[in-house]
């Protein structure tokens, strides 16, 4: 860290330009490199030029623009997002081939890149699915010993979580009699999800309760790790709930989709930098059949079917209503909750591997 920012940075790029060039020259020659973007700054222009090298072909796959991204650090008008935004246009037309990840970018690559591409949509990998209730219970069994609010609310000699408890009779798992409601949500904690939104939404949800609403306590797990999690964290440390707890977990990979097939709802607070991209988190949740509650933006209806597979909203008042609206007289098996992960069980959703033998495989034939 010596010398301005904009050094830094400069020095930075050349550093991984030079060290993704070198490993990259020395594989095996590919007949393909394929190259998600971002990040794009340097290695775009990297990966053309092993290709050049290689007599290779360049696919990229485009999930955002790097710009966009950049721009919410610094505003869209700073001269690096500038640059970053003429780079990835002159560089990005050189690609062989080009797949994003939503039918709007498709439009806004054609209309303001001049660069065709084909939309494969995110899907979630085949782990992604809902947990049967024993891997539920040895999961919040092993939660227990690192987070309060999975733990028993109270004591007994039955093995027993805040959910679920093995019956001492015949070792079979049943769900706890009045339950809290599982609430979960993934973050990176980055500047384009602001989490005030899903808090102020609770502190209305324990106003509900305390006004007499029959809804169920609430336990809220916020999975991932990232650059401002101290601060929500700390917000969170200020709140003072009787009926809602919060845990802020950093899971092992295998428990994530385990705890998101053993939730009874998601919610998604991911604002696209671009307005053109689709949260992961959703696809992942929706491989669980989870029904969502979603932020607003522009093409979320690519994904989000309001009032069919989860609902959206733009505030933290509309999400407040929805959280009432859906866990009203929970755990009923009737009402919107249960219709939306009815939804997501006859919609047989394509898997990865099906979607990439239906959309790439052809494209790469047809050349």
């Amino acid at each position: 860290a010596v010398g301005p920012k904009l050094f830094q940075y400069v020095i930075k790029v050349i550093v991984q330009a030079i060290q993704l060039l070198y490993t990259m020259l020395t594989i095996d020659q590919p007949s393909y490199i394929l190259l998600q973007n971002p990040p794009g700054l340097p290695s775009i222009a990297v990966a053309w030029v092993a290709c050049l090298f290689w007599r290779s072909k360049l696919i990229i796959d485009w999930h955002n623009y790097g710009y966009t991204v950049m721009s919410l650090s610094h505003g869209r008008n700073h001269p690096l997002v500038q640059i970053a935004k003429w780079y990835e246009k002159l560089f990005g037309r050189l690609s062989d081939y080009n797949l994003c990840v939503t039918n709007a970018m498709k439009e806004d690559l054609w209309v303001n890149c001049n660069i065709k591409a084909a939309t494969l949509y995110d899907k979630p990998a085949s782990y992604f699915k809902e947990t049967p209730l024993e891997l539920q219970h040895h999961l919040f069994m092993k939660l227990a010993k690192d987070y309060e609010p999975f733990k028993a609310r109270y004591v007994s000699n039955a093995e027993r979580t805040a959910f679920t408890e093995m019956d001492e009779k015949n070792g079979h798992v049943i769900k706890t009699r009045g339950r809290p409601a599982l609430l979960i949500s993934s973050t990176s904690w980055t500047e384009d999800e602001d989490f005030s939104v899903l808090l102020k939404a609770l502190e209305a949800y324990e106003q509900y309760v305390n006004e007499g609403v029959k809804l169920p306590s609430l336990v809220c797990v916020i999975t991932g790790k990232g650059p401002l999690k101290d601060y929500y964290n700390g917000l969170i440390n200020k709140l003072h709930f009787k009926h809602v707890q919060i845990c802020t977990p950093w899971l092992e990979a295998e428990d994530y989709p385990l705890l998101l097939g053993s939730a009874d709802l998601g919610v998604c607070l991911h604002k696209s930098s671009s307005g053109l991209d689709l949260p992961m988190k959703v696809v992942d949740m929706f491989g669980c059949c989870l029904p969502v509650c979603a932020i607003y933006f522009e093409c979320l209806h690519e994904l989000v079917k309001h009032n069919e597979n989860g609902l959206i909203f733009r505030d933290s008042n509309e999400l407040a209503e929805q959280l009432k609206m859906l866990f009203l007289e929970f755990p009923t098996l009737e009402g919107k909750l249960h219709n939306f992960r009815r939804n997501l069980r006859v919609s047989k959703q394509l898997r990865w591997d099906e979607s990439w033998d239906q959309t790439v495989l052809p494209l790469l034939e047809q050349k």
